[in-house]
């Protein structure tokens, strides 16, 4: 599962715009600008983001998902699960 941050994310570590990822996938540009404005999971048209995220890997920036393994050996980021903070006491 891809999220909206994931492919801005990976937007900017290529260098490109909205405008050449549309281009490289081969779906609309209002497509990306909805995909990116997903809050969370990105929910599309399964052959859409699957253009999409075969457009990413091909410029060699690997999507991963929750628990999986990157299987790459090149340079990277991913995001950790974040917990809350702990509740401190409050005086009363």
């Amino acid at each position: 599962m891809i999220t909206g941050a994931q492919i801005k994310a990976a937007r900017a570590l290529i260098g490109i715009d909205q405008k050449e990822l549309a281009r490289l996938s081969g779906v609309s540009l209002p497509t990306i600008q909805r995909m990116e404005s997903s809050d969370g999971i990105v929910r599309a048209v399964v052959d859409s983001l699957e253009k999409v995220v075969n457009a990413i890997n091909e410029t060699g920036v690997e999507l991963i998902t929750v628990g999986a393994r990157s299987e790459g050996t090149g340079r990277g980021v991913r995001l950790l699960d974040r917990h809350p903070a702990p509740k401190l006491p409050v005086d009363v």
